[in-house]
């Protein structure tokens, strides 16, 4: 069903007929003088008794004074990096994209979903915790923002692939590039794009766990960050597609285990660094205790056997391995 719906087109983005701005005002103005005129000659001819053609003059005056005041309702102006999406008696009939004052068809409406108050509502409950830089909410404003905007999504609790309970938060940079797509092929495009940022996380985060094993290559959330974003992106992407966004970076603001665990974890990071630095130390223990043996026999300093090698191998490793500092215990008979 979902791609039964996809591969309909509904409407091709067209340019709106238009006509500039500063000519239409003039024009208005020119109208309305007339109109005034009208209305004046028309009354000096109902004060000469000339009935007749003054009440037409007057009356059509009134009339066209009037109806010159909705050609004001056509004037639109647009600042850079906006767009407004026309329609006429619920007919597309094309988008403005660039900044400038415009005169369209008084009777044209432009449509965005998220500017009504219903619409702001609804998207303020679906996107509880959720913000929106680069937006006002509640706005009125029937023009589609095409500006790079910030989602800054809620932390989310759930579980990576190992079952450990983790919270995780993301921020989405995206823009509109498409406003015909935004306005009619989904209900509201913010609210669409933050419930699929929710499920893209949710199901990227089940696929990896939070860290992995002293050396493994394996991706991982905290150590593999950058590479588990871009996949978010790319998922996130697919699925914003038929609202006309394009995102722009997805980055990972929060990732840290729940609560309920955090302690549990933590002891088992510091009993994994204990563990490496001990073997650190041992190896490095082993490897001064075999240089030493190798330079006293090399300068024929003392002559060993193996008792005494394994008593000056165990003295060493005490030394070397030990939390404390070594007591020295002078030995001034033999050991045999």
């Amino acid at each position: 069903m979902e791609n039964e719906f996809v591969s309909k087109k509904l409407y091709e983005e067209k340019k709106a007929p238009s006509k500039s701005g500063f000519l239409m005002l003039f024009i208005t103005i020119v109208i309305m003088l007339a109109t005034i005129a009208m209305m004046i000659g028309g009354g000096i001819l109902l004060s000469q008794e000339n009935n007749i053609p003054g009440a037409i003059l007057l009356v059509a005056g009134i009339l066209l004074f009037c109806l010159s005041f909705l050609l004001f309702g056509g004037f639109k102006v647009l600042a850079p990096n906006e767009a407004l999406v026309l329609t006429l008696f619920g007919n597309y009939i094309g988008t403005l994209k660039e900044e400038g004052f415009y005169w369209v068809n008084p009777f044209c409406s432009a449509v965005n979903p998220t500017a009504s108050p219903l619409s702001s509502g609804i998207s303020q409950i679906a996107t509880t915790g959720r913000t929106a830089t680069g937006t006002t909410a509640g706005t009125l404003s029937k023009k589609v923002s095409l500006k790079a905007m910030t989602l800054d999504n809620d932390k989310q609790k759930v579980n990576d692939e190992m079952g450990n309970p983790i919270i995780i938060g993301t921020i989405v940079i995206w823009q509109v590039i498409n406003p015909v797509k935004a306005v009619f092929n989904v209900q509201n495009y913010k609210t669409f794009l933050s419930i699929q940022c929710d499920s893209i996380v949710r199901n990227t985060a089940r696929r990896y766990p939070y860290d992995t094993s002293a050396g493994g290559d394996e991706k991982s959330l905290r150590g593999s960050s950058q590479e588990v974003a871009d996949i978010m992106k790319d998922e996130l992407q697919e699925k914003v597609n038929i609202a006309g966004l394009k995102i722009l970076e997805v980055r990972i603001a929060h990732l840290a285990y729940a609560p309920e665990i955090a302690s549990a974890m933590l002891q088992r990071q510091q009993a994994a660094a204990i563990i490496d630095a001990r073997q650190k130390i041992v190896e490095g223990a082993v490897g001064m205790v075999e240089m030493a043996l190798n330079k006293l026999g090399e300068n024929d300093i003392v002559e060993l056997d193996e008792e005494r090698k394994a008593a000056m191998v165990s003295n060493l490793l005490v030394v070397l391995c030990g939390n404390k500092d070594a007591q020295p215990i002078v030995n001034s008979g033999s050991i045999y």
